[in-house]
């Protein structure tokens, strides 16, 4: 696995730190077990994970804020089992995802193997941005009608 060092570009960058630091992350990221994030409408996401061997009581998911963790440890060996070739991975694993403000977790489900964990994003209204009307008011000051007025500048008249 490669690994690049972005210490250099930090001096020179001011505002892109939090760039540097996803691609520091997915540089080092942990590449089991795989998962995809799966677009299904305009707010609403999913993350699944294939985690074949793993039961519903050895995965536990936590939202703490803007981040999802989760994190799988598979129960003891039966006692008297005598392996003669394991392929199904059986390590632990702990996964962090950083999750887009207003993002949360409304379910998650175990089959076949796949842990499938629903997402949605509820924007609170107040942060919705709304429309504003523009009036077609003719009057731009209260009172005033807007219809030619004579002034008188002593030996001259004019109209305004």
């Amino acid at each position: 696995m490669r690994t690049f060092d972005f210490a250099p570009l930090y001096r020179s960058t001011v505002g892109f730190e939090r760039l540097f630091d996803m691609l520091d992350s997915s540089a080092a990221g942990p590449d089991w077990p795989p998962y995809d994030i799966e677009r299904k409408g305009e707010n609403d996401y999913r993350i699944s994970m294939a985690v074949a061997g793993f039961g519903q009581g050895d995965i536990e998911l936590t939202q703490h804020g803007n981040t999802l963790l989760v994190s799988g440890q598979r129960k003891a060996k039966e006692k008297g089992r005598d392996m003669l070739h394991q392929g199904i991975a059986s390590r632990a694993f702990k996964l962090t995802f950083n999750l887009a403000d207003h993002v949360k977790v409304v379910g998650a489900d175990l089959h076949d193997g796949i842990l499938s964990v629903e997402l949605t994003r509820e924007v609170p209204e107040q942060l919705k941005p709304r429309r504003i009307e523009i009036g077609t008011s003719t009057k731009a000051v209260t009172g005033q009608d807007n219809e030619p007025v004579e002034i008188d500048s002593g030996d001259q008249r004019r109209v305004a």
